[in-house]
């Protein structure tokens, strides 16, 4: 199921990239009934033997059905990720995909940044950080960067550009978890 997931993902780059593709939608739409169902994805580009990041955009609510989740955040990832130049053809010969399929997100109430921290699961859990206007998310796979709660929680501020110790105004917090498909 997870291959032909990437293999939507890759096809919806290639033909925003002009190129052709023999990926057989409909045909998937059948033999996978869960491509119908309302979904969240993040998809992640990376490139070269490192992994680099090239790209990664997603969904944090399902609002669409998972096959046009997945179509829109390819390509969204590929070619209007704002921290990169568009995908270019040459490019997309050396990419890998990673979707992650999210959970709901769910709140977590906390009092204080260390009940917060006993309630977070470093590696399982996603994070949505909330406050005022400005909100940011990290997908569980984050922590393998930023394993330390501080750390992780500082770049997270960061990201919603919010000041490093954003945790001591007690952001709305939630969690959610992936299901998660990496091209290998």
């Amino acid at each position: 199921m997870g291959e032909v997931f990437i293999q939507l993902a890759k096809a919806a780059i290639a033909v925003s990239l002009g190129l052709d593709s023999n990926f057989d939608l409909q045909k998937a739409r059948v033999a996978y009934p869960q491509l119908e169902q309302n979904s969240a994805t993040f998809i992640t580009i990376t490139k070269g033997k490192q992994r680099e990041l090239r790209g990664c955009i997603g969904s944090l609510v399902a609002h669409r059905p998972l096959y046009k989740d997945i179509i829109y955040n390819a390509q969204l990832a590929a070619l209007k990720d704002s921290r990169f130049n568009p995908l270019t053809i040459d490019e997309f010969q050396n990419i890998k995909i990673e979707i992650s399929i999210l959970t709901t997100p769910k709140p977590i109430s906390y009092n204080s940044i260390n009940e917060l921290k006993a309630k977070v699961r470093p590696q399982i859990d996603g994070i949505v950080l909330k406050l005022g206007d400005s909100r940011a998310t990290y997908l569980p796979s984050v922590w393998e960067q930023l394993p330390l709660f501080d750390d992780f929680f500082i770049s997270l501020c960061k990201k919603a550009n919010l000041s490093a110790n954003c945790l001591e105004k007690n952001p709305h917090i939630e969690i959610y978890q992936v299901e998660k498909y990496k091209e290998k």
